[in-house]
């Protein structure tokens, strides 16, 4: 995985999210078995394999939304930040940054693309001046979401769309 410099990464800090032997079970069969997966301070990881190879099964486990599908984690743990996911709720998890951008382009297709993206503001507490300055960077990121700000969500094309997930997450 990549690493940051050694100034950059704080070396005596926990694994932003680590996953050890963890094994998932879904709908009683075990889909994942002996997962290992450590992800440091300021580290980018990508998870990469064929459909099936239980790339989004694992998200799923570190987001703890394994039961919307019958599953759980039944074997080894999964920390974020040193605190066991397990005992969070996936709203828990959010406050702490946890977000997934599920495939399928979701936005609330009635509300403008900005009312979409302060939606992913909604569980914030750190006043307007941070909210307003994160939609700004969103727009910086997503040029194309500034000039559609005022246009209804599911009027926009498909990559708009995603950008749009993406931007709300960030949020």
């Amino acid at each position: 995985s990549w690493a940051p410099p050694a100034a950059v990464a704080d070396q005596t800090a926990p694994p932003s999210v680590s996953l050890e032997g963890a094994r998932v079970v879904l709908g009683g069969r075990a889909v994942l078995d002996g997962v290992d997966l450590e992800v440091g301070p300021s580290e980018r990881v990508a998870l990469i394999g064929p459909n099936g190879a239980g790339k989004s099964t694992t998200l799923k486990a570190i987001s703890n939304l394994l039961g919307t599908e019958r599953g759980d984690v039944t074997k080894g743990t999964i920390t974020l930040k040193g605190e066991d996911v397990h005992s969070l709720t996936p709203n828990d998890l959010v406050r702490r940054g946890v977000i997934q951008v599920m495939e399928g382009r979701h936005c609330f297709e009635h509300l403008t693309v900005e009312e979409n993206l302060l939606t992913g503001a909604y569980t914030r507490k750190d006043g307007r001046k941070g909210i307003s300055d994160d939609l700004e960077l969103v727009y910086q990121y997503f040029p194309r979401l500034t000039e559609r700000r005022t246009s209804q969500a599911g009027y926009t094309s498909g990559g708009e769309q995603q950008m749009l997930a993406v931007g709300r997450a960030l949020m």
